[in-house]
């Protein structure tokens, strides 16, 4: 099997820093963008951290093949899903116990979509509202569900989904790594098919581009011609935020 991989990342047109940060290890087949939050420093130093703790952690697991809990009869959770998530709460405690010891990093915070292909799944792990999509022929499906206070209202049926896509309190997430000592991480996977397309990507794109010109611009190239196009387009639809796209195609 042969993965294509390329990502790329874009301060926007109104933000003074980048906060995210986003990581491409083809060698690991690993693939993480991570959205910070909490201040030029506070954010900038939650998402690069997550990102560089997350692979060095889940690179000890696999030297030592380790797991770090047996797999329950049933669970249906992979080796390469447990190395995540064990690797994400690791992390957490990590950036958790820095902000308590450092002032200026207080109430930093970051969100994390980690994607890692093993011999027959994708597997993802997923903290906050950056994304992660899939294109199967010519269907886009949002794999991810975002953890934000108005996914909490469409799912009770207060906002409908053109309502919430223009709600002032779009941007209030509900979960991320490093604020809470505690962290609960959605643990997904899908059995990936030659030709697939995977999509990671922070808020600053799904806030200022659709979901069907995403479709389209997936389909219409490889991946760095179509991650080029899609943070041109953000840049073009305002680019009120930071901009981070990576995209993953697995090989006919």
């Amino acid at each position: 099997m042969e993965i294509d991989a390329y990502g790329a990342t874009n301060v926007g047109k109104v933000r003074a820093a980048n906060e995210d940060s986003f990581l491409i290890d083809q060698e690991m087949r690993l693939y993480i963008v991570a959205d910070g939050m909490g201040g030029h420093q506070g954010g900038g130093y939650a998402s690069s951290h997550a990102v560089e703790g997350i692979k060095e952690e889940a690179k000890k697991l696999e030297q030592t093949q380790d797991t770090t809990q047996p797999l329950p009869d049933g669970s249906g959770r992979t080796p390469s899903q447990m190395r995540l998530h064990h690797a994400l709460v690791n992390t957490n405690e990590e950036l958790h116990k820095k902000a308590q010891e450092d002032s200026s990093l207080r109430g930093m915070g970051t969100t994390v979509t980690a994607m890692q292909v093993d011999g027959k799944y994708v597997n993802i792990a997923h903290v906050g509202d950056s994304r992660l999509y899939v294109l199967r022929g010519e269907k886009l499906l949002q794999v991810t569900k975002d953890h934000s206070w108005v996914q909490e209202q469409v799912d009770a049926g207060v906002l409908n989904e053109e309502e919430a896509k223009s709600h002032p309190l779009k941007n209030i997430i509900t979960r991320s790594m490093g604020h809470d000592r505690d962290l609960t991480v959605d643990l997904l996977k899908i059995e990936y098919k030659p030709g697939d397309k995977y999509l990671i990507c922070s808020d600053g794109l799904t806030n200022m581009v659709e979901d069907e010109t995403i479709k389209q611009e997936m389909r219409n190239g490889g991946p760095q011609q179509a991650v080029d196009r899609l943070v041109e387009l953000a840049l073009e639809g305002g680019g009120q935020d930071n901009i981070t796209v990576v995209l993953v195609e697995i090989k006919e």
